[in-house]
């Protein structure tokens, strides 16, 4: 999952616009983004916050500098829990080309002590667009940890996973009706890459544009 090789990945995937969401960390998006630009992709920063709930929430930044100060907050509020690299790995952070600048010390498979409204709070402040991830998985999800959809925080978007038959779902839970989707691969190894994807019409690969297409403004769409 070097960063010359997810931009591959996706070039040849047929996407011109990709996030890259660690799990509580935004330390290699700066990789990516390089690794991005040099292969004309569209980039976005991210991160998967995982609240105290447990459940898994997107936040998609435009302002480098907020999402560098958010993911700052988000570092000192996960538990103070070393990383075990013998069981989960060296949590590395790289640069575009796959070097080893270094390593992060602390759990990032941990919960922030964050829960889902202070977390959505604390990501707007910094001008953070909140997308709650894979809805219909059976953890980390509104639907999974919560059991219903709460009335606050409200979302316009909502993370599906690459394989959902939509209709089913919604069928469902008629709560998410009128809303929109995001379909993403989530991939966690390199040959998922492209396995779930959105068509996205809007004017610029932004997460303002994105928050636009959410809402249908101005003939914007996200279609899944």
């Amino acid at each position: 999952m070097s960063p010359k090789e997810v931009v591959e990945r996706a070039k040849a995937c047929g996407i011109d616009w990709m996030a890259i969401t660690d799990h509580n960390s935004l330390a290699n998006c700066p990789a990516y983004e390089a690794a991005a630009k040099a292969g004309g992709l569209g980039f976005t920063w991210g991160v998967e916050v995982q609240t105290s709930e447990e459940i898994h929430l997107l936040v998609y930044f435009d302002d480098r500098e907020q999402a560098k100060a958010f993911g700052n907050e988000l570092h000192g509020s996960l538990l103070p829990i070393d990383n075990d690299p013998d069981f989960f790995g060296d949590q590395v952070i790289i640069d575009e080309n796959g070097n080893i600048l270094g390593m992060e010390q602390r759990a990032l498979i941990n919960s922030s002590v964050w829960d889902l409204q202070s977390a959505v709070e604390t990501a707007r402040t910094y001008g953070g667009y909140c997308v709650p991830a894979h809805v219909d998985a059976e953890v980390n999800s509104l639907f999974g940890q919560l059991g219903f959809l709460p009335p606050e925080p409200r979302f316009d978007l909502f993370g599906i996973t690459a394989g959902l038959q939509l209709d089913g779902f919604l069928a469902l839970h008629p709560e998410l009706d009128g809303k929109s989707f995001l379909r993403c691969s989530d991939a966690h190894y390199l040959a998922d890459l492209g396995s779930g994807s959105s068509r996205i019409y809007a004017q610029s690969p932004s997460a303002e544009e994105l928050a636009k297409a959410a809402l249908g403004i101005e003939k914007r769409q996200i279609l899944v």
